[in-house]
């Protein structure tokens, strides 16, 4: 597998060197120099496979003989142990729950899937590995647990303050050992501007290997086409074959994976890109203008992103033809009062709770349904997280439904350990090259 910067297309590099690198210098984005079309055989059987078959034939194609098959297969194998369900909830609408992983978010598959990547290209005797990470609220688990004693490796996670929730910021902060956490007084974007000039920053180069467990790593994104393709095949085996997707979206790496599987011949009808009030990509949808904002906090924190990182990687794609984006993607947004009312619609309606970042990519799908009446079409709004994540949001003849997992329930056993910094680059630097 061979990738390309965003801002060179000319570059090449391996797909080992890209997910150790994670961002090149240039501050693009890596990208596939070849994007395989699976074949139709495949395609139109997808319901006779399970989903970590799906998984390593997606990944096998995309990543070559980087990795010898056997050895693929264990890591997909190993990283995706647990199910995604497409449940139906009337006719045309199904939810596809994407948090039947360890941290109860869909970061799981990426982030289980880059820890074992990343283990397996890491050679005995190898400098330390330091991995960082910004959150807004779900990457962090998924990568503490996913990286969670792995050997030579160093997670640093950063968080804004006070704006995640108490569940996911325990999850952030009471694993020890190899993990450990920032908390920074500021947002999501300015914890990720961080970790983004802690990579073009040559005296941090010099002394520590540095790489991302954000989604702007190449390794992140492949494994999340795998949910998809397996939501595709759960459909067909009900007879369904004309799919709409509706992505809750803050950093745009979750639809950036669907559209990544649309583009390896996946036949998806059309994309919805769902956002709270931080809509820098609904509006450029509608004007044609990207003009990134700083994030505003909402109920829906793990989507409080007012500069999307994996734009750039979609813009990639379709060339920046705006003709051609605008034909599959629809954008829509809402403020937290609609995000409540969609929330109470669900559990009235489905007698099903859902997360807030879920209730926006159903009220997304639909206002779709309403303004494109297709009854031949499915759409699919993605769970990104369990409801129990979010205690806070749910009216209290909601919140006694809510079942808390068993390792919830654990977690709020522990003490939270986290170093509170600014969102100065300078003292994250200091803090870096001190603790090591």
């Amino acid at each position: 597998m061979q990738l390309y910067s965003t801002n060179n297309l000319s570059s090449r590099v391996s797909f080992k060197d890209a997910v150790f690198n994670s961002m090149p210098q240039d501050k693009g984005l890596y990208m596939p120099v070849t994007i395989p079309r699976l074949d139709d055989k495949f395609l139109n059987n997808l319901d006779q496979y399970t989903l970590p078959e799906i998984a390593f034939h997606v990944a096998k194609h995309l990543i070559g003989d980087d990795i010898p098959d056997a050895d693929l297969k264990a890591i997909v194998y190993d990283a995706i142990s647990f199910l995604a369900p497409v449940v139906k909830l009337e006719e045309n609408i199904y939810v596809l729950e994407l948090w039947h992983g360890p941290s109860l978010a869909f970061k799981d598959f990426g982030a289980r899937f880059m820890s074992r990547v990343m283990s397996y290209f890491l050679e005995k005797g190898e400098k330390q590995l330091n991995v960082l990470v910004a959150t807004s609220g779900d990457t962090g688990g998924a990568v503490a647990l996913g990286f969670l004693g792995v050997p030579d490796t160093r997670v640093t996670i950063l968080y804004p303050k006070d704006k995640v929730s108490e569940v996911q910021e325990l999850q952030l902060t009471t694993n020890g050992q190899n993990i450990r956490a920032v908390e920074i007084d500021g947002t999501f974007d300015d914890c990720q501007a961080l970790v983004k000039q802690a990579f073009t920053d040559n005296e941090l180069n010099e002394k520590f290997r540095l790489t991302s467990a954000n989604s702007i790593n190449i390794a992140r994104l492949i494994p999340q086409t795998f949910y998809y393709f397996n939501a595709y095949a759960q459909l067909l085996k009900q007879g369904v074959s004309k799919i709409i997707f509706s992505v809750p979206s803050g950093n745009f790496g979750n639809i950036g994976a669907g559209l990544l599987a649309w583009k390896m011949g996946l036949p998806v009808e059309h994309f919805i890109a769902a956002t709270n009030v931080n809509d820098t990509v609904p509006e450029y949808l509608k004007s044609g203008v990207y003009q990134p904002k700083p994030s505003i906090a909402t109920l829906s924190n793990a989507m409080d992103v007012g500069d999307p990182s994996n734009w750039v990687r979609i813009a990639d794609l379709f060339k920046d033809d705006m003709g051609d984006l605008k034909d599959l993607v629809t954008g829509y947004r809402y403020d937290d009062e609609e995000t409540l009312a969609a929330i109470k619609f669900i559990n009235d309606d489905y007698n099903y709770v859902a997360c807030p970042h879920t209730a926006i990519a159903w009220q997304a799908l639909r206002d779709w349904q309403q303004d494109n009446y297709k009854p031949d079409k499915a759409g699919v709004f993605l769970s990104t997280a369990h409801p129990c994540k979010f205690p806070d949001v749910f009216p209290k003849n909601i919140a006694v439904k809510i079942d808390v997992p068993e390792q919830v329930e654990e977690l709020e056993k522990k003490k939270k350990q986290a170093t509170a910094l600014g969102k100065d680059f300078e003292g994250f630097k200091r803090y870096l090259l001190e603790k090591g």
